[in-house]
């Protein structure tokens, strides 16, 4: 055997020696594992040597000689190095379609997408390494799914090729943000979770003449608890959250859906495609899924992403008899797509010649009618934080501010202007605040005056004989203080029997709480 006089001539770069010299001493010995060995570390050779993209066709047959090799499972040094290259190759075709895509007249106004002619070269590539026997987990064997990540996440073969893969495989290196070129990019863990479940949402064509999609529950059940781990051991990744909702979505599972979403929603709720899939969470006679739809539109972007969001409103608003509003975001819609130079056409024709929108006189904007549902919005995306019933204890009108009490442990002040558009002393308020507050000063997520009667520890009822200090003019019934103002403005007499309400006060002079009427009337 010349096994070792062909390893020399192979690192030499001689490969057609050889292989020549490995082939022949295979044919003698077809079984010898030694001699296929020799051999296809020679086809190896070849692959990496024609790694790219103009190559596929020679790469191609040296993959199919090592296949059918049929080496043993103990043979992942090599079958590990094959990984690299085929991983190298894919790469070198994507590179190739991106720039034949640009050249493409019919698609230079288009997003990118795999032509058919990648796809079906990368997954004929991946037909013959499934059958390999690769070290799992193993960076080989990450970067090799990099690569058919890459080229295969939006097609119809990816459901495969990821299962194939499999998601325990995943170093912890996967799970890191990559820079590139100064950038950094999703972490090949987080694009694998997306690209799988989007492929889920989309649904797997049938067969038959008229091919249409349907959605796999089977899989999607089977794939939301992988998901769920993720969130739990990977809580920094951001949007698996995103995805897991949008799965529940896809499933009607629409109870469910918010409790698991509102903690990616929160994080991104400034951005309008997260109000967008919160309102299809709701039905559509629901006030809440026009009010994400109206916090959608005051989100800061550009109005062209945002011309199916108004569409939908409209759609609502029509429903609703809302014609003035309506309107309004109908000739908006129309005016970004003139605009853009999109055509007018469909519903929005349909719209137009209705005898409603011909009656109806238009707004300059929405902003009032959006304004008035934000309230609404935010209660939904806070739902979640429990709320505190609290108590008014002094308003600044000029500045918005307002302090608080609920007990001696919970109270301070607060900014309600972008939630409350009057409140006055006595009023009891739910608030949801944030976690941190600094010198009592607090911020809020929400807050809203209560109309029904509620306890709360920090106001109490009242009754009894007042009696009035008469050279200050203040007084107190029972172990409540009136001030002189409360006593002046009602015609308080000293002894007089009042009774009323108090809320629970502190008094920094006396570094000591107290009750301070807030409401106050004569007996009969």
């Amino acid at each position: 055997m010349s096994f070792k006089e062909a390893s020399e001539l192979r690192k030499s770069g001689k490969l057609v020696e050889a292989l020549d010299m490995a082939f022949q001493d295979l044919q003698k010995e077809p079984d010898n594992i030694w001699c296929k060995r020799s051999v296809a570390w020679v086809y190896y050779d070849y692959l990496k040597a024609n790694k790219e993209a103009e190559n596929f066709d020679v790469f191609y047959g040296y993959l199919i000689k090592i296949k059918e090799l049929e080496l043993p499972e103990a043979e992942k040094m090599l079958f590990d190095q094959c990984a690299w290259q085929v991983g190298l190759m894919v790469f070198s075709l994507c590179r190739l379609d991106e720039e034949n895509s640009k050249n493409d007249d019919k698609k230079k106004f288009s997003f990118y997408s795999v032509s058919k002619d990648l796809e079906k070269k990368v997954y004929s590539l991946f037909e013959i390494v499934k059958t390999f026997h690769f070290t799992k987990p193993g960076e080989g064997y990450s970067f090799l799914f990099k690569a058919l990540n890459k080229a295969l996440k939006d097609t119809d073969s990816y459901i495969e090729v990821a299962d194939w893969w499999g998601f325990d495989n995943f170093r912890m290196e996967d799970y890191l943000k990559e820079e590139v070129n100064g950038k950094f990019i999703m972490s090949l863990a987080e694009q694998t979770y997306i690209a799988y479940a989007k492929r889920l949402i989309e649904g797997e064509f049938t067969g038959g003449d008229i091919q249409f999609r349907e959605l796999n529950r089977e899989k999607i059940n089977g794939f939301l608890p992988k998901l769920d781990k993720l969130i739990t051991e990977h809580p920094k990744l951001l949007y698996p959250e995103f995805f897991k909702a949008k799965l529940l979505l896809a499933l009607g599972d629409n109870e469910n859906v918010l409790e698991h979403f509102l903690p990616f929603a929160i994080r991104k709720r400034n951005d309008f495609w997260v109000w967008d899939l919160l309102s299809d969470i709701f039905p559509k006679d629901d006030i809440r899924k026009i009010a994400c739809l109206c916090k959608a539109l005051t989100c800061k972007t550009q109005d062209s992403f945002l011309v199916k969001i108004r569409q939908k409103l409209a759609t609502l608003l029509i429903q609703a008899n809302q014609y003035v509003e309506a309107k309004t975001e109908i000739e908006n819609i129309i005016a970004t797509r003139n605009s853009n130079n999109w055509p007018i056409k469909g519903e929005i024709l349909q719209w137009q010649s209705q005898n409603w929108y011909k009656e109806t006189t238009s707004q300059t904007d929405n902003q009032s009618f959006y304004q008035s549902l934000l309230n609404v919005a935010d209660e939904i995306l806070y739902s979640n934080i429990p709320e505190e019933i609290v108590a008014v204890e002094f308003v600044n009108s000029d500045k918005k501010m307002l302090n608080f009490v609920a007990s001696k442990t919970l109270n301070g002040f607060f900014y309600y202007g972008d939630h409350l558009s009057k409140v006055s002393i006595g009023d009891i308020l739910k608030v949801r605040f944030k976690e941190n507050s600094q010198e009592k000063h607090y911020r809020i997520f929400t807050a809203k005056v209560v109309d029904e009667e509620v306890d709360i520890e920090a106001i109490k009822d009242f009754s009894g004989d007042l009696h009035i200090i008469h050279n200050i003019n203040i007084g107190f019934a029972e172990d409540v203080f009136i001030d002189s103002n409360t006593i002046n403005n009602n015609g308080l007499q000293d002894k007089q029997s009042v009774k009323g309400k108090a809320i629970l006060s502190y008094n920094k002079k006396k570094e000591e709480w107290g009750w301070k009427a807030i409401e106050v009337n004569v007996n009969p």
